[in-house]
């Protein structure tokens, strides 16, 4: 099983650039997908957010308000902890077990595993092949967020200033490609990088 970890900053570009890997036939799993499956209405980790933190932060209908939660934790460390351990290992599994299942299904020549945080523990490190950055200009990365969540440019930079730096993410990267330009740009860039990989997966099966 070969795996392509994908991250990158909010606002960079990762899930154009994952469904740009979807398009080519390539297996995705992306853990921010897995969070909203695992916490959908009904599930068992909702059930214990709902215990952990509790009614207030759940909508009327008993869905999550994904935005109350997100708030809350970012004022407290110790309940963004609380959350963390309830979500991360459960999430993990997730991916662990989608993985194995597109290789025992699919067997596909490799898989993108899509982590917003993945540098920011060892977590993914040992199930990872390679590590993909998508990277742009942090102003662009501020509008961008911004233009798709809604959010305001204070909110998006407290974001940012929870994930790892820009630079580190850059240091730690086997490899960069830079998304400052248009969705096609960034497809020829993919392009790229997918078949290159492909000869190198080839070439050491």
């Amino acid at each position: 099983m070969y795996v392509v970890a994908l991250t990158g900053g909010i606002g960079s570009g990762k899930s154009e650039a994952s469904k740009l890997f979807a398009n080519l036939g390539i297996p995705v799993v992306d853990t921010d997908v897995i969070a909203h499956e695992l916490t959908g209405l009904d599930s068992p980790v909702l059930k214990e957010i709902h215990r952990i933190f509790g009614a207030d932060f759940l909508n009327a209908d008993g869905t999550l308000n994904r935005a109350k939660l997100r708030t809350h934790i970012f004022s407290n460390a110790d309940e963004k902890l609380k959350l963390e351990q309830l979500m991360h290992p459960a999430i993990y599994q997730k991916a662990l077990q989608m993985l194995q299942e597109n290789e025992q299904k699919l067997h596909p020549t490799y898989q993108l595993l899509v982590v917003p945080l993945l540098f920011e523990s060892t977590r993914y490190q040992s199930i990872s092949n390679t590590t993909l950055v998508i990277d742009c200009d942090e102003s662009l990365q501020i509008n961008r967020a911004m233009a798709r969540s809604q959010l305001s440019a204070d909110e998006v930079k407290k974001l940012m200033l929870a994930q790892t730096s820009r630079e580190n993410r850059r240091n730690l990267a086997d490899t960069i490609i830079d998304n400052n330009g248009t969705v096609s740009e960034l497809a020829e860039k993919i392009n790229e990088f997918h078949k290159k990989l492909i000869k190198t997966c080839i070439v050491s099966k």
